[in-house]
């Protein structure tokens, strides 16, 4: 399985050895399977890192006899020697216990898992930090053990090292934290959070929809911190239930549902050592989102963009702690929405920064002076590219993930910051994720195809492999290997719409092609969101590979307003939610038609989330087309989800209130013809159940039967192993059912 140089005895071997003797015999699939230990994908490597000093790589990995419980190993360059470094068992046992907070955080970050689920290197690379159990544990390399430097009986999150590795730094009872390593003494830097008042800490919409997952940030000369302080008194407060299995919680949530008012926020920076605040200026109007927070290299100024409420303005401003004097960098606006992004990247010059725009219809990098002038853009054309993965400053090059080949794929590129020729790094057709050094000469490359489950290896920056991290070979001891011999390997390709629009879709058919096959399709259709792209799918995937076995054709397809096209293929969708996706949706279903094995008064639809959403608009308003639709956890009323998220895509609803009642499902549910089956957590603080119960009862007011599934005390994501079968189980019995299978 792994096919490391030498006599290397790396945690797959080991792994490989201990599962070897427990190939199942039978090569069909079961729902079953998909869900037990050890995991058909192999020993599947997460938080793939290479150590500051470049010496090693570090990563999470599941136990053999549980997946989910991760701990954390190293790899050593050198050696080409693996080790566990951290047993999580052996620091903490039993059932974990984390906080209100830290349960919303995970989900919001869609971590799960349990035992060591993320940790951090210090900058110099001799030392990490991991918490575990609402607590911290930091390890400098050399020492016999982890030192426990959190053990508190509240629950600590946003737990990080400071710059320079002599704080680490941490969110308790909404006041921010610090404690020295050495000396053991913590310092409370804020005093004021309570209640509404929250400092340090990211809103809900910055988390769930902003992607920002902290509220506060380091200089990188550790003597100031950057904070938020956010007040939620302005947020509409909501009272649901989360229903459970013995009980119902009436939870108080403060929800800033779409047209109502969001949290007020405030910017500080605080001196760690007088606790002198200087509070910065974010304008007089005070109903912007904070987006992104960065420090310059020099730690003199700080930058932070802001967004105004239509989100059709972005600015990069920069703050300058000596004087309280700030200008504007950069200013992004859109007839539609402006996306954020990650790639704001100081140069160690002191002189110059890299910057993502969509300005040309898709995302590209450009090279701007600290000032705000324009150099010159670096890349171009109709493709777009992912993101930064690093910067060689010494040889003047920036390499960045994107889709200059093909949309359904993700490779490794560089380009001169002089400007230039792209040149492309990897080579094999797939998904690449990469993971680079902080020097830039070697990379992580953890890869992956529809077909090939993760494999992953390290590379010089040239893209020359220096060794197998994880070769992940499906041979006779792969827990995979049994059901090769059913393994559909489906089809990636496109077609074009009338206006010449191509759109790309997935095929699975099963090996018995005799008469005609029901269908399920699978979609997403909403935004930030590639259902179509040649990449391990995970449980989904495997779910897809039981059904093709049953009999059933799988398709998806990936409409206007999909993630990976760029910012001109995403605008159409602007104001017109549930109607410019479906129409895409049901010319697929048009090109499904011209398929002579495919049962066109067999089709069924199945999403989760806006896939659900999805799901509903396509059950009544193309009934002439999907006969059965499963709707997992949807929206049904774009005025009951939150601000950042709905109001990006469909303007204000006291503004835009034709383009709301348009994209609800409820005047259309009057038409379902087929039949149709809702889930949804019954705890979910996301979508909330409002949702669905809503539409239960308005579906039972026109007295049109359907079938429901709800999940007691899961949330959006619905999760757990058995639960997770269920589900599986539930979906397909019910697509087994309507069509006869």
């Amino acid at each position: 399985m792994n096919k490391l140089t030498g006599l290397l005895v790396s945690s797959l071997a080991l792994w490989t050895a201990n599962v070897a003797g427990n190939n199942h015999p039978e090569s069909v699939l079961g729902i079953e399977r998909i869900f037990q230990s050890p995991s058909l994908q192999g020993a599947a490597q997460k938080k793939l890192q290479v150590s500051p000093d470049g010496k090693r790589v570090t990563f999470l990995q599941g136990k053999k006899t549980d997946y989910e419980r991760l701990d954390l190993w190293e790899y050593d360059i050198v050696s080409g020697q693996t080790q566990l470094l951290f047993d999580s068992d052996d620091l903490s046992t039993g059932l974990e216990t984390l906080s209100n907070e830290e349960k919303a955080r995970r989900e919001r970050m869609r971590l799960s898992g349990s035992g060591i689920v993320s940790y951090q290197w210090s900058n110099d690379g001799k030392a990490l930090l991991f918490p575990l159990s609402g607590d911290a544990y930091y390890y400098r390399l050399g020492d016999k053990k982890a030192e426990q430097v959190i053990q508190t009986t509240e629950f600590e999150t946003d737990v990080k090292l400071s710059p320079k590795g002599n704080f680490v730094s941490y969110v308790r009872d909404q006041d921010l934290y610090i404690k020295h390593i050495i000396s053991g003494k913590e310092t409370r830097l804020t005093n004021d959070g309570q209640g509404l008042i929250k400092n340090a800490m990211a809103e809900f919409v910055a988390q769930e929809e902003m992607g920002r997952m902290t509220g506060y940030w380091w200089s990188p000369d550790e003597k100031h911190i950057a904070f938020t302080q956010v007040d939620e008194s302005p947020v509409e407060q909501i009272t649901r239930s989360e229903i459970y299995a013995d009980s119902i919680k009436m939870v108080t949530q403060r929800y800033p549902s779409a047209g109502t008012n969001n949290v007020l926020i405030k910017l500080a920076v605080i001196d760690v050592s007088t606790k002198q605040k200087q509070w910065v200026d974010l304008g007089d109007e005070q109903d912007i989102y904070l987006a992104r927070v960065r420090w310059m290299k020099d730690s003199s100024v700080l930058t932070y963009q802001i967004q105004d409420r239509s989100q059709q303005y972005l600015a990069l401003k920069a703050f300058n702690l000596s004087n309280n004097s700030q200008n504007t960098l950069v200013e992004e606006n859109s007839n539609t929405w402006v996306n954020l992004h990650e790639d704001l990247h100081f140069l160690d010059d002191n002189q110059h920064f890299i910057w993502a725009s969509e300005k040309d219809g898709s995302k590209h990098l450009y090279l701007y002076k600290n000032n705000g002038e324009l150099v010159r853009q670096l890349t171009k054309g109709k493709w777009v590219v992912d993101q930064v993965e690093a910067i060689d400053q010494k040889n003047d090059l920036v390499y960045f993930s994107g889709r200059a080949d093909t949309p359904t794929q993700s490779q490794l590129y560089k380009v001169g910051l002089a400007g230039g020729s792209v040149t492309k790094i990897t080579q094999r057709s797939g998904f690449h994720k990469i993971s680079f050094s902080d020097d830039a000469s070697v990379y992580i490359d953890n890869f992956s195809t529809t077909n090939t489950p993760q494999q992953v290896s390290l590379h010089k920056s040239t893209g020359e492999q220096l060794t197998w991290l994880s070769e992940n070979a499906v041979d006779d001891n792969h827990p995979l290997k049994p059901y090769l011999a059913n393994w559909v390997k489906p089809t990636i390709a496109s077609f074009n719409l009338a206006d010449g629009t191509e759109l790309y879709y997935r095929l699975y058919t099963p090996h018995s092609l005799k008469g005609k096959h029901p269908v399920i399709v699978y979609q997403y259709g909403g935004p930030g969101v590639q259902v179509v792209k040649d990449s391990w799918g995970g449980n989904r995937g495997l779910l897809m590979q039981y059904w093709a076995s049953k009999g059933y054709v799988v398709f998806s397809l990936d409409n206007r307003g999909s993630k990976g096209r760029g910012k001109a293929f995403e605008d159409p969708l602007y104001k017109k939610m549930g109607s410019v996706e479906l129409d895409d949706q049901v010319e697929g279903v048009k090109f499904l038609r011209t398929l002579p094995y495919v049962d066109e008064t067999r089709i069924g639809v199945y999403g989760h989330s806006y896939g659900g959403y999805m799901t509903l608009m396509a059950m009544f308003k193309a009934g002439d087309y999907f006969q059965a639709g499963v709707s997992g956890a949807p929206v049904t009323d774009w005025g009951l989800y939150d601000t950042h998220y709905t109001e990006r895509f469909m303007g204000h609803p006291k503004v835009d209130v034709e383009a709301y009642k348009a994209a609800s499902v409820f005047p259309y549910a009057k038409d379902l013809k087929g039949d149709l089956l809702i889930y949804h957590g019954m705890a979910d603080d996301n979508v909330l159940f409002t949702n669905s119960t809503k539409l239960y009862k308005h579906l039972q007011d026109l007295a049109i039967p359907f079938e429901s599934m709800d999940y007691p005390g899961k949330k959006h994501s619905i999760r757990g192993k058995n639960t997770g079968i269920h589900l599986y189980k539930t979906i397909t019995n019910f697509f087994d059912k309507h069509f006869g299978m």
